[in-house]
């Protein structure tokens, strides 16, 4: 691979790097010398470029322009809407454009431009290069129009001696290609040797023996002519000298010789000393050098030959950019017909000289060398096209490119020596209004050179600043109670923008009503009075508004605070305070808090408070209004006090107000829950299992001045069983399996939420689950043996036992009852066991469906039986309270008893408590009412079972025990339908239940109890 070669394949690898959506090349063949106005190529066409908007689909209108440079000729024009290449009125002349090139082929005469493509959406850049091929326009000639050649006498014949060669500007096949002698007067003869650069030397032959007396001069005339079509030729007069003897020609040493010499050599430098040598003797022997005739007059001037010694030395500055290869014909004559022949050539070796040359051609065209732009073009804006080139070779003639300082620009490289100038950022008038930079194109010799090319760009402002204001948020201050107009202030915003894009109008938000604002000065004023207990603050936003196209705006905040006048006199919260306080209070506790509060703001609304009309009972701290007592509380010597509270302002002048106190004296919880339901700890619910979760199987009911709260405390370890907190209705949680058949025993707490503590009350309710319940004898004893099981045990694993004894006595004893059936049938009359059969039935039928699914109708004979029963008149419940339990005792007898009430009871009010003749209240959930406060605070006592609960202690108080006989089985007709509000006692028209609005008190119990249960009956146990 020569160099060129490797050129070429460099080139390549530099065009398949570019970015292909940007810079393209095109390649296209032309003869020299064409008209005008011939289309050369299409570049939409060749390029397959389409006028279509992929992105919107739309037709899209390119622009095809050429980059020249400012007072170039061009050779070439480009349609700007086509994009069409046609030839202009310049003569493109081969010969011209390649002149002083050290190579002759066809192809390698060509010119390159350039042709961008817009707008910058669609921005190309296109590199053409024109191949311009050659045209036979120049006829080969001859050097000189007389030849001359001497030639001995004793020439042999077929000598051969050389005629100066023809030359021809045309190249190739339109070069010099055939040489003819004419009228040889066959003497001499003609032919053509080539070299191996393919010149063709022509050479005349002697054909017969020369004698110079008889002939010493032979005129002829040779003809040369070139490929091309027309052919054309020239002739030359060739004049044959015959002349004397010399039998030896100089000899050189080697015919064909290569130096180097820099370029930057002196005048005088050697180049090389070329030495011939002659056989001859004398005169004969006495060589000159001279040029050959081949030589052209440039390379004559460059270098100068020492015809005596051979010496080739420099006799003019070199400059290898203009020719780099000097080949130079030396021939070597001792006077004698032919010389010897030498070729020396001379390689012109590079050094670094020559600086850069930045060519500057501008897409966007100046204005007075200066380029404008707008601030709002987008980045990659092409500005210019560079070219940058280095007449050195090498090291010295690769060129780097760089803008000199930083700007908002960059140079992006399309070429490996073209650059195109380009915006780097967006672009901002109001920070630079004009830029003026070098752009520096530097070599890489040592020293290394550059050049430099000044880039002027001025913006053009865009209206792209909003307004600003000094402040986004604007706080005042205004005293309440203005006068209509007054000045608030001046608003105003600086707009960086220039012209009319920073004329700036201001308007008001919305939420302004009660100010005014002047749209060209700024200025706030009130048009309204401040009223600040009806607003203290005002928010709202002014804008500022330039007249650019588009307009832009801003917004501030402004923030008004309207300050305060003692305008607003103290106000309670309530023109009646009531507090309810325990009678059992000790002195200096506090009984309640005065809230007063004043719309007016700092010292205007700080209240102090004072009592007017008390005698010492109370103090009342004036700050926070905590009323504490300075008295003894005793509900039997008075129930409540009242007196008046006078509240005062800080303002000037003061402004004050009164409000009136009463505390009333309430009393403290002493009573335990009392259970109204179920009627005996020893009666029993049958849960079948088919019954589904979520349905009610128990209840239980008690009844309190408070508040109260049940819970499961044992015996619900499977989680079968749940207990409503509030309305006290158990459910099933789960489906009964075949494993849960058998009593389960709950031991359920109903704790009230009295003050100053809570007290307690525990029930045992007995379930039985199974499909029935016909062996009543059987679940009663299972009751009975549960009373030796702890509270805090689980009766399931010790009631398994007898459980599992008792179904196998029972299936030995159907079987035995069955084997005497069949028996007594045979003996006893048909009809009449059938007719006992059927009464049995009958009896067993009503027992259950009085006992578990009581209609109305069994409910309405019930409360007939319960209207001729008496109820003791002393007593409204009982319960089991032991005193002493001695332990000789070996049979507890169980209280019996009926849970009614008389119908003396309304009469007498026992334990009613008039809620009518209470004070109304006027407190609301956030009052400072402490007396409720106390309520809900009080803690609540922990009621624990343990396995080794002692049998006798000094009091007891636990389970209520009902009496086993309790005809009370239910006063309302279904226990369900009952409110949750335990304050309030249902109204039942049953006898044996009772009628009052009032709560129930029952006697006090002591807090810390423990259960005993008789283990013998008198009489039945019934279920509930």
């Amino acid at each position: 691979m020569d160099l060129r070669d490797f050129y070429l394949l460099a080139a390549l690898i530099a065009c398949l790097r570019l970015d292909s959506a940007i810079a393209q090349e095109l390649i296209y063949t032309i003869r020299e010398e064409l008209p005008e106005n011939v289309p050369i190529g299409n570049i939409p066409k060749d390029l397959n470029i389409s006028h279509i908007n992929a992105a919107t689909g739309t037709s899209a209108s390119l622009v095809y322009r050429l980059v020249s440079k400012a007072g170039d000729a061009p050779l070439v024009k480009v349609s700007s809407t086509t994009g069409e290449i046609f030839t202009t009125s310049n003569r493109i002349d081969r010969e011209k454009l390649c002149a002083g090139a050290s190579y002759a082929e066809e192809n390698e005469c060509f010119f390159e431009l350039e042709v961008v493509i817009l707008p910058n959406d669609f921005f190309r850049l296109i590199k053409i290069k024109i191949i311009v091929k050659d045209t036979n326009d120049n006829a080969p000639m001859f050097p000189s129009p007389v030849i001359n050649i001497s030639i001995p006498e004793n020439t042999l014949i077929n000598s051969r001696f050389p005629i100066p060669s023809a030359t021809d500007p045309d190249t190739g096949f339109n070069g010099v290609q055939h040489y003819e002698l004419l009228n040889g007067q066959s003497v001499f003869g003609l032919d053509i040797v080539e070299t191996p650069e393919g010149e063709k030397w022509p050479q005349l032959i002697v054909q017969q023996n020369l004698d110079r007396e008889q002939k010493d001069t032979y005129v002829m005339k040779i003809k040369v002519e070139d490929g091309g079509t027309p052919q054309k030729s020239s002739t030359a007069i060739l004049q044959v000298t015959v002349s004397d003897v010399n039998d030896n020609r100089p000899v050189f040493k080697e015919s064909q010789v290569e130096v180097h010499i820099p370029e930057n050599a002196p005048v005088g430098t050697s180049v090389i000393q070329l030495h011939a040598t002659d056989a001859d003797i004398g005169s004969n022997a006495e060589i000159r050098y001279i040029f050959g005739a081949q030589v052209t007059p440039a390379t004559k001037r460059f270098f100068a030959l020492n015809n005596t010694t051979g010496l080739i030395t420099v006799q003019r500055s070199l400059d290898r950019e203009e020719t780099a290869i000097h080949k130079v014909t030396v021939l070597a004559s001792d006077g004698s017909s032919t010389p010897a022949r030498a070729t020396v050539t001379i390689n012109v070796t590079d050094v670094n000289d020559n600086p850069p040359n930045i060519d500057l051609r501008y897409i966007i065209s100046p204005i007075n060398g200066t380029v404008y732009l707008s601030e709002k073009d987008p980045i990659n804006t092409k500005i210019a096209l560079i070219t940058v080139s280095d007449k050195d070779t090498d090291v010295n003639g690769k060129v780097i490119c760089f803008i000199e300082r930083e700007v908002p620009f960059h140079l992006k490289a399309v070429y490996d020596n073209q650059y195109l100038l380009e915006t780097s950022s967006l672009l901002d008038y109001e920070g630079t209004k004009e830029f003026s930079f070098k752009i520096v194109a530097s070599d890489s010799g040592k020293p290394s050179l550059n050049q430099t090319a000044l880039v002027r760009v001025k913006l053009e402002d865009e209206n792209d600043n909003p307004p600003i204001f000094s402040q986004p948020v604007i706080e005042l201050s205004v005293s309440e109670n203005n006068r209509r107009g007054l000045y608030l202030t001046t608003i105003s915003a600086t707009d960086e923008d220039s012209g009319k894009n920073a004329d700036i109008v201001y308007q008001l938000g919305p939420n302004a009503s009660f100010f005014d604002l002047d749209r060209k000065t700024g200025v706030l004023t009130a048009s309204r009075v401040f009223d600040r207990e009806e607003q203290e603050r005002f928010i709202f936003t002014v804008t500022a508004r330039d007249n650019g196209t588009p307009p832009l705006q801003s917004q501030a905040a402004v923030i008004v605070t309207v300050l305060d006048e003692n305008d607003n006199s103290p106000k309670f919260t309530h023109n009646h305070f009531q507090f309810f306080v325990s009678e059992n209070l000790p002195k200096y506790s506090t009984v309640g808090v005065i809230t007063v509060t004043d719309a007016d703001a700092g010292e205007n609304k700080a209240v102090t408070l004072s009592i007017l009309n008390d005698n010492e009972n109370f103090v009342l701290d004036p700050y926070s209004g905590v009323i504490k007592s300075n008295v003894s509380f005793d509900r039997e010597q008075q129930s409540s006090y009242t007196f008046d509270v006078k509240a005062v302002d800080g303002g000037q002048p003061p402004r004050s107000s009164t409000a009136k106190v009463t505390i009333n004296v309430m009393d403290v919880n002493d009573n335990s829950p009392v259970v109204i339901y179920p009627p005996s700890n020893s009666s029993f619910k049958l849960v079948p299992l088919s019954a589904i979760p979520g349905s009610v199987v128990a209840e239980v009911f008690a009844v309190d001045i408070f508040f109260l709260k049940y819970t499961i405390v044992s015996g619900n370890n499977k989680g079968l069983f749940r207990i409503d907190p509030v309305t006290g209705n158990i459910t099933l949680e789960e489906k009964p399996t075949p494993n849960d058949v058998g009593l389960h025993r709950l031991v359920v707490n109903i704790s009230d939420l009295g003050y100053p503590k809570s007290l307690h009350t525990l029930v045992l309710v007995f379930l039985y689950v199974n499909d029935t319940a016909g062996n009543a004898s059987y679940i009663y004893d299972l009751i009975r043996r549960t009373m030796e099981t702890p509270l805090d045990r689980n009766i399931g694993d010790s009631s398994q036992p007898y459980q599992n004894e008792d179904y196998l006595t029972i299936m030995i004893a159907i079987v035995a009852g069955a084997m005497v059936v069949i028996v007594v049938i045979f003996v006893t009359v048909l009809v009449r066991c059938r007719h006992a059969s059927r009464f049995k039935a009958a009896q067993r039928s009503k027992q259950g469906a009085e006992w578990m699914s009581p209609n109305q109708e069994n409910k309405q004979n019930k409360k007939k039986k319960r209207k001729k029963r008496k109820s003791p008149k002393s007593s409204l419940l009982n319960f089991v309270t032991i005193e002493e339990s001695k332990p000789d005792d070996a049979v507890h007898e169980p209280i019996n008893g009926t849970i009614s009430l008389p119908a003396e009871l309304e009469e007498q009010s026992i334990g009613r408590f008039d809620w009518g003749t209470a004070p109304p209240t006027t407190f609301k959930p956030n009052s400072p009412d402490l007396a409720k406060h106390y309520k809900s605070a009080s803690p609540q006592s922990a009621f624990h079972l343990k396995p080794d609960t002692p049998v006798s202690v000094k009091k007891h108080h636990v389970i209520q025990e009902l009496p086993l006989d309790n005809t009370f089985v239910g006063g309302c007709d279904t226990l369900s339908k009952r409110s949750s509000d335990h304050f309030s006692a249902s109204e039942c028209s049953s006898q044996g239940g009772f009628k009052t609005k009032g709560p129930l008190h029952t006697r006090q119990v002591n807090e810390h109890f423990y259960w005993s249960i008789s283990t013998t009956y008198k009489c039945p146990i019934n279920q509930y």
